[in-house]
């Protein structure tokens, strides 16, 4: 069943990560709620599986925070920094909307997001997609102190408590009364969905129920959602603007943090087979350079657009297909040349010394943690 559940995870990034390419290449205007709605569904899949991780590791006989907490900042060092900054060095080179450059070093510190609620635009927008990037590195930077160190007991209570705090931060708008990006790229616009995965971690690690209210009361609010979306009336003041958005950030919560669980235990059935197929575990693997790239790649694309058969200068069918099947191809050469050797290393960096493990738990010295290893060979 782990492996299983991992497996369908990465099903879930490659759905999560197919709705922000539709909301870039293909949705009509160049945006969607789908986009927007991929990006909280990476949030809750990354603070539920880096919770994990670290509970995982605290819960291990031989488990000492320092070192623990030095593997974890190592390892995601690992994963995450070179594609990332491969990116960045060829923007520089490239620079391809003629204002990157301006703005790489935000970029380079994971400050993207705070750089476009700054200027109140999306500008460069080859480097817009980072802002996501940015808030989850600000969550990694002070998540994991927390997790281990604070009393597990308390842990679900400290999520519930982000989970508050960020809620509360949707009353910001009002205030301040000016609509813009800060409202969405400010960490505490986010920090909802990352405690919302954590949240479902430590009730997995102290075997607890879903609460009852989570498991009968999700799918009305995932209707109640739909509805708003696709049906609900243009506002006609900035009251009514602010409670739409309101009621559309925080009604997705509870089906996605629903969708996370069950494919966190293995879902059965049609569903299942469905989310085994190998062409989307293989997508989700690749999720992150995919999500990396894409705007990388579309910019290119548009540079060369005279040598392109198809219109990949607008959203459209044209740019869905070229630009989608080029990041696709870019990603994937990436992981196997690249990021999969990279994350490779991470094996000399175990969250728990494997021979002090063993004299604790009584496997043979060198003998494997697979629970420490495996949940984040992904990630």
């Amino acid at each position: 069943m782990a492996n299983a559940r991992d497996i369908q995870l990465d099903a879930l990034r490659a759905v999560a990560v197919t709705m922000v390419l539709y909301a870039h290449f293909l949705a009509p205007g160049g945006t969607s709620f789908l986009g927007h709605l991929g990006v909280r569904l990476f949030f809750v899949l990354s603070g539920f599986l880096i919770t994990r991780l670290l509970l995982e590791a605290r819960n291990d006989a031989a488990f000492e925070a320092g070192p623990a907490l030095r593997a974890f900042y190592i390892r995601r060092m690992l994963r995450i920094f070179p594609p990332y900054f491969a990116v960045l060095g060829l923007v520089w080179l490239v620079n391809p909307d003629q204002s990157s450059r301006g703005s790489l070093v935000w970029h380079a510190l994971y400050l993207s997001n705070f750089w476009y609620a700054l200027h109140n635009e999306w500008s460069p927008w080859v480097l817009s997609h980072l802002w996501s990037l940015s808030i989850e590195e600000q969550f990694y930077l002070a998540w994991p102190l927390i997790v281990l160190l604070a009393p597990p007991r308390r842990l679900g209570s400290i999520c519930i408590g982000v989970i508050l705090l960020s809620l509360s931060f949707r009353f910001y708008w009002p205030i301040v009364g000016t609509p813009g990006p800060a409202r969405d790229l400010l960490p505490p616009a986010s920090m909802d969905a990352l405690a919302s995965g954590a949240l479902l971690a430590a009730w997995r690690s102290r075997a607890a129920d879903l609460p009852k209210w989570l498991r009968l009361g999700w799918p009305a609010l995932a209707a109640a959602f739909f509805v708003l979306q696709w049906f609900g009336p243009v506002p006609e003041n900035p009251v009514q603007e602010w409670g739409r958005w309101l009621l559309l950030e925080v009604l997705p919560l509870a089906p996605l943090l629903m969708v996370v669980a069950s494919c966190s235990s293995g879902v059965g059935g049609y569903r299942g087979r469905l989310l085994d197929l190998s062409p989307l575990q293989a997508l989700g693997r690749i999720s992150y350079g995919v999500y990396l790239y894409h705007n990388i790649v579309l910019a290119l694309a548009v540079m060369f657009q005279p040598w392109i058969p198809l219109n990949v200068s607008e959203q459209g069918p044209g740019r869905f297909l070229v630009v989608g099947t080029a990041t696709v191809i870019v990603a994937s050469m990436s992981w196997l040349i690249f990021e999969k050797p990279l994350n490779g290393l991470k094996r000399h960096f175990p969250y728990v010394a494997r021979g002090r493990s063993a004299a604790w738990s009584g496997r043979p010295a060198g003998g494997p943690v697979p629970s420490l290893q495996r949940t984040d060979a992904r990630q």
